[in-house]
């Protein structure tokens, strides 16, 4: 309970700082979201990633938790973007967006702590983090960059073969995944990194979070959730199959096809449940993909999840 109570308030209180700073306008004239969030995404991201990856046990992450995670956010995708190709008609950048907004969580700043106190480790929200990082959001961006590509061949008519060029290396070069990697090439190796070069990397990553916490949370400011209408079906769905479908789905996956119970299965099933990630909002709006979704599913469920989890634990823990 501890640790769920910890998780949730630290997204509460950062991202309503965030909102006050846009409210009482403490940028002046300026917007700071637009520097802040390319700060977060090449420079304090990447670091959070490899300091996290670097001092993981793959041998425990990678057995059971890191494969159900793959499942159940794969399943939870595939049925979000089957629903909203078949009724409601959406580009591929949409239908992305609302499709890693129904299945991309929250592993780092509330998963961990929901981790480490209820469950008593950190292997399964280290084990989400590897499923989504290496695998699941380089699919995502490989998306949105082809999304993006279509869009600016329609405005500028610049040709095929960049396009392609960028759709193909898009997932593999941008620096999350390349830090994450780095990450998982230095716990394989067993390579400790002199002070001198770990801990400025680990002081960056550590404003990672807060930072994401603080460009969510401005964000908000002025905007009413529910404000476009056209996307409130895709955001009601979205928000609907994060919440309830993705950790039935995760029960599945780790009951009845990987064989999980007690604190292993709950560790799973609590890792499913999770909000969706401020990660689908920063990812969304880097490449210009309509972010609305993102936001507006981060925000239900940041506020909704919690008494999902609870009734998780009365249930499996």
């Amino acid at each position: 309970m501890e640790g769920v109570l910890q998780g949730f308030s630290i997204v509460l209180l950062i991202a309503g700082a965030g909102y006050l700073a846009s409210a009482f306008r403490l940028g002046g004239g300026t917007d700071p979201q637009p520097a802040l969030t390319q700060v977060i995404y090449y420079i304090t991201n990447p670091a959070l990633m490899f300091v996290l990856l670097a001092g993981t046990d793959l041998g425990a992450v990678f057995g059971v938790f890191a494969p159900a995670a793959l499942l159940t956010a794969a399943a939870t995708g595939l049925v979000y973007a089957l629903l909203a190709l078949a009724f409601f008609r959406r580009n591929a950048g949409t239908v992305a967006v609302g499709a890693m907004s129904s299945s991309y969580v929250n592993a780092g700043n509330i998963g961990l702590p929901i981790a480490l106190y209820a469950v008593g480790s950190s292997v399964p929200v280290v084990a989400v983090l590897i499923a989504q990082l290496l695998v699941v959001a380089p699919l995502y961006i490989g998306i949105f960059s082809w999304a993006a590509e279509r869009r600016r061949r329609r405005e500028a008519d610049d040709g095929a073969r960049r396009s392609l060029w960028r759709a193909v290396t898009a997932p593999f070069a941008n620096p999350v995944t390349v830090a994450t990697a780095a990450g998982l090439a230095v716990a394989a190796s067993g390579l400790q990194l002199p002070e001198v070069l770990w801990n400025p990397v680990e002081l960056v990553g550590h404003a990672s979070v807060p930072l994401l916490l603080l460009v969510f949370g401005m964000s908000l400011y002025g905007q009413r959730p529910l404000g476009s209408r056209e996307l409130v079906v895709d955001t009601l769905v979205a928000s609907g199959v994060k919440l309830l479908l993705m950790p039935a789905l995760g029960y599945v996956a780790g009951r009845w096809v990987f064989g999980l119970e007690g604190v292993d299965l709950f560790g799973v099933v609590a890792m499913s449940a999770l909000p969706t990630a401020q990660n689908v909002f920063l990812f969304s709006g880097q490449f210009r993909m309509d972010s609305v979704v993102a936001r507006d599913v981060v925000f239900f469920t940041s506020l909704l999840s919690f008494p999902v989890i609870l009734v998780i634990a009365v249930l499996l823990a």
